[in-house]
């Protein structure tokens, strides 16, 4: 029997622990790095952002709520273990576990996954997290080699937070080439290890758009299906193209920057999963989450953020993103 997997990401936006967070939840080097930016952030105005962002899972997949969930700007496991609870509050039928471990970033925020545990597995052994190479630590790609509870299935999942654009687009360009040629040499390593018929998906906040060279030219990732398919070397397919010019036509995307859109969140497969011979992907399923609340009313249908580290607090806001999600099936 063919099972259907939900499988979403989402940038959480600095989802922080509270000020006085104890050591063993916040090193000393972040609680230095972060400096006065957490001023004012308490433990109630966690909980409340928490309960914001749980409300959006929960209503992913028609009020289902993922299978699989990709997400960053996270700052400790245990922030993750609210936000777990506060989903299953609303969805008690879930059963969530969490695929997560501390990154080298120099603020502190990791890049994690959310997962139904009786759908599938993250084997300790088969989790990675890859370093890209830049003279400010950065975080690490996160690859978890999932197994599949129905059919025993090896499932590669790579979840990326990308060098921002700080400093200038163009300035920081090289560290997002170095992040995609590292993408490009582990999802290789994936198909050598286990391989060339084991389905990779690659998620993520790229800090970059589909057509950026990061993605074309050091990822391997394109537009066409086709290339993917028949090409001798191990390309993606970049599912978020078709989004950047949105139904109507218009531009679209998933973070506003001085009201103009970007598609910086992604998802990109490789040819099993392009060939649709066991693990398929439904690319007319591919969708920014917009719910209720989550859009500005006015000019520019940019992302309500919940703000906080040095920002202004919106206690009705969510993130500075907007999720974006898929279909995917295993075939019986």
């Amino acid at each position: 029997m063919s099972v259907e997997y939900y499988v979403a990401w989402w940038n959480l936006e600095n989802l922080f622990d509270e000020q006085d967070a104890p050591p063993e939840r916040r090193t000393d080097k972040v609680r230095r790095a972060l400096g006065h930016d957490l001023v004012g952030w308490t433990a109630e105005l966690r909980d409340r952002k928490v309960d914001q962002l749980a409300s959006v899972v929960a209503q992913m997949n028609g009020g289902a709520g993922p299978d699989l969930l990709g997400v960053c700007e996270v700052e400790n496991r245990f922030v993750l273990e609210l936000l777990v609870a506060a989903v299953h509050q609303r969805l008690p039928g879930r059963s969530y576990g969490i695929a997560h471990a501390d990154t080298d970033d120099a603020r502190g925020i990791d890049v994690a996954f959310l997962y139904d545990s009786t759908l599938l597995e993250a084997p300790a052994e088969e989790t990675f997290f890859h370093v890209v190479m830049r003279r400010n630590a950065t975080r690490e790609l996160v690859q978890v080699n999932f197994r599949t509870r129905r059919h025993g299935r090896t499932w590669a999942v790579f979840g990326n937070h990308w060098p921002s654009r700080r400093g200038g687009r163009y300035e920081s360009a090289g560290y997002r080439h170095i992040a995609g040629e590292t993408l490009s040499y582990f999802h290789q390593r994936v198909l050598e290890v286990h391989s060339r018929r084991t389905p990779v998906l690659a998620m993520g906040d790229f800090n970059d758009e589909p057509f950026d060279d990061s993605l074309v030219t050091h990822a391997l990732s394109t537009r066409q299906r086709n290339r993917v398919l028949s090409a001798q070397s191990p390309l993606l397919w970049n599912l978020s193209w078709p989004l950047v010019g949105g139904a109507s036509g218009r531009a679209d995307g998933t973070f506003y920057w001085q009201n103009e859109p970007n598609m910086l969140d992604q998802l990109l497969v490789n040819r099993a999963l392009a060939s649709g011979e066991v693990f398929s992907v439904d690319e007319r399923s591919v969708e920014i989450l917009r719910f209720p609340g989550m859009a500005d009313d006015g000019d520019y249908p940019r992302p309500v953020p919940f703000g906080g580290m040095g920002h202004a607090i919106n206690r009705d806001g969510f993130s500075d993103h907007f999720p974006i999600g898929v279909r995917i099936t295993e075939a019986g």
